[in-house]
This record gives C-alpha cells, sequence and structure tokens, in this order.
C-alpha cells in the first residue's frame, strides 16, 4: 500500500511538472520535455497498475495451484491410511504404495458378544458357568483400490505434483515415533511451494514462503502427515478443502 501511494503521489507531481514546463519553459523545449514527462507518467502509471494487478493474479493462480496438489495430497494421505489398517504401518516409497493398492483387500468383520461355560468354574461348583467372550467374524474381503478409487486408476500417479514445475514429484517420508515405551507409525508428504509456483512473481513467492496466517498455508510447502509428531491432517485450511488441520 505505501508504494502504490508513493507512485500516486510521483504521478501528480509529473502531471505538475508538465503543467509547469507548459507555463514557464521556452516553447522550443516545450515539446521535448512534455513528450519524457508523459512517457514518465505512463510508466509510473504502469507500475502502479502492476502493483494492484500482479497479487490479485498470484493470489488466483495460486489458489488453483492448490487445490490440484490438495487433491492429490488427500488421495495419498488415504492410501497410506489404508496401508496403516492393513499393514499396521505406512509405507516409505510410492511403488510400494501403488503395489499396494493394487493387490491390498480389505477385510470386513463383525463383533458379536457371547456366552460360554467356563469349564473350570463349572467343576468348582457343581453347576453350569459361564464366562462372556467376543468374537470377531470375518464377513467378506473387500479391495482397496474400489474402496478408495472406484475406476480411476490415478493413485498410479499420484506421485507427481499434477502442476508447477514440471517433472516435480512429492516427496514421501514414513517412520516410527516412540511414546510411552511404544513405537506409533507416522508419515509424512510435501512439496515446497517454489515448485508449485516456480514461474510466479519471485517477491511475491518470497512473501507465500512466510506466511504465517489462519486463512493461508503457514510455511515454504503444502503437506500431509508429521514425522514429528501423530498427526494424518494437512496444512491448509479448510477452505482448501477436506483433510486440512
Amino acid at each position: 500500500m505505501k508504494l502504490i501511494l508513493i507512485l500516486i503521489a510521483v504521478i501528480l507531481v509529473t502531471i505538475g511538472l508538465v503543467k509547469l514546463v507548459d507555463k514557464f519553459i521556452p516553447s522550443k523545449l516545450k515539446p521535448l520535455l512534455q513528450i519524457v514527462l508523459w512517457i514518465l507518467i505512463a510508466y509510473l502509471g504502469y507500475n502502479t497498475f502492476q502493483s494492484i494487478y500482479a497479487p490479485i493474479e498470484f493470489n488466483k493462480v495460486k489458489n488453483e495451484r492448490y487445490q490440484e496438489v490438495i487433491k492429490s495430497l488427500n488421495d495419498i494421505r488415504d492410501a497410506q491410511l489404508a496401508h496403516r489398517k492393513v499393514s499396521g504401518n505406512f509405507s516409505d516409497n510410492f511403488d510400494n504404495l501403488v503395489k499396494f493398492i493394487d493387490t491390498a483387500k480389505f477385510t470386513i468383520t463383525q463383533r458379536r458378544d457371547t456366552s460360554v461355560i467356563d469349564p473350570i468354574l463349572t467343576k468348582q461348583f457343581g453347576v453350569d458357568m459361564y464366562e462372556d467372550k467376543v468374537i470377531i467374524d470375518t464377513l467378506a474381503f473387500v479391495s482397496v483400490k474400489d474402496s478408495l478409487f472406484k475406476n480411476s486408476d490415478r493413485y498410479k500417479t499420484m506421485m507427481n505434483v499434477p502442476v508447477g514445475q514440471e517433472g516435480a514429484k512429492f516427496q514421501l517420508k514414513a517412520g516410527y515415533l516412540e511414546q510411552n515405551d511404544t513405537k506409533i507409525p507416522v508419515f509424512e508428504v510435501f512439496v515446497k511451494k517454489d515448485v508449485i509456483l516456480f514461474d510466479q512473481d519471485k517477491d511475491l513467492l518470497v512473501q507465500e514462503n512466510q506466511v504465517i496466517s489462519v486463512d493461508g498455508v503457514n510455511g515454504d510447502a503444502l503437506r500431509v502427515g508429521s514425522m514429528d509428531q501423530i498427526n494424518t491432517s494437512g496444512n491448509w485450511p479448510q477452505t482448501f478443502g477436506v483433510g486440512s488441520n
């Protein structure tokens, strides 16, 4: 805003100079000086317009690209959660994750409570004694691919960043955090904003990398999960879609 005000002030001063030239400068020099001053006005006017328009266009491009990246991050997150449900941990590379989706199945179970005769207590007291038990029945097996992606094969390319720098891929990590002597699986997937917005205004990109806001994507990357805490959410606000913090 300060820059805009300065540019407007300079334009007004320049216009004032044009009028002064017209009033006090000899006739022979007026045409040349007026041309120079009008060129300066045009240049400053263009810079003023760009200072307003450039951030608007940057935010438009940013939001559109972030939406596409977030769709892919949500697919990866869903695939990782399925991997943990079936295998007990997260995958640390995309090849194995894709293979898992192609071949793995969810087990559909049913839990039911029942009572059965406790032979030890029955013998001890001479009457039928019962104990409560929980029985888990396996009902069916369902394909992970069909459950998560239906008829789509987009999971086969989910490692590719869909917008921004050509050929870029998401970075994937997985491992364990130890809490109370228990190892808990964690994962993280991320891509730098510099990759997503590589062809945009560098000054605005520097500002975007420093964002700290409830309405923005904080930090220098879009990410899902964390290697430092138990968290499978994304670091974007809800305005960008599901899977956010």
